[in-house]
């Protein structure tokens, strides 16, 4: 199983809100986009993230294993793949006007664990990660979208849940512990 989170404008403290509502036993592994400047430091953001969590928080590598109880975050200006297994890191053209790509992370791994991922769609300001959702969907996985009354910006969530590919919307402060009590009941 596999849980996949994009977020945009506003992500810092809404990712903040959900790594903090993990047990230190939660033991799927996350991989994260985060829209943020190329240039962007991704310790100071890890370190942030670090501070929320019992989870181990760390930048993916091309070709590293994904492990359990891991939070991988992905690389300023990279798209991350998801592979069976592991990570690829990509520096294709934006998509969405955005490296790293909600859609790239959301459609790879959609397409690498079908059915045993989970889409999670944030506060953002564009429309990234729509079709994401939608490979997730198609491909028997399930999608949790925050509820846009919640977000900074609520234009991502919003626009997931017009296209129809919310499994389930949810409040913010909702989403970590909804997530507890899916991967026990799926385990």
């Amino acid at each position: 199983m596999l849980i996949v989170i994009g977020t945009s404008l506003g992500g810092l403290q809404a990712l903040q809100v959900i790594l903090s509502g993990f047990s230190k036993n939660f033991s799927v592994p996350i991989a994260i986009v985060q829209h943020r400047h190329k240039s962007s430091n991704n310790n100071i953001l890890i370190d942030l993230l670090q501070e929320q969590t019992y989870l181990v928080v760390k930048e993916a590598e091309d070709k590293e294993d994904i492990l359990p109880g891991y939070v991988y975050l992905a690389p300023a200006d990279y798209h991350l793949l998801i592979e069976v297994g592991y990570f690829s890191l990509s520096l294709e053209a934006p998509v969405n006007y955005a490296r790293p790509s909600i859609d790239v992370l959301f459609e790879t791994a959609a397409d690498s664990y079908a059915q045993q991922v989970i889409g999670i769609l944030l506060t953002g300001a564009n429309h990234d990660g729509v079709k994401g959702m939608t490979r997730i969907q198609a491909r028997g996985g399930f999608n949790i979208v925050q509820e846009p009354t919640t977000a900074l910006c609520p234009t991502m969530p919003s626009a997931a849940i017009a296209a129809g590919v919310a499994s389930v919307i949810l409040p913010l402060s909702d989403i970590a512990p909804f997530l507890q009590t899916i991967i026990t009941t799926r385990n």
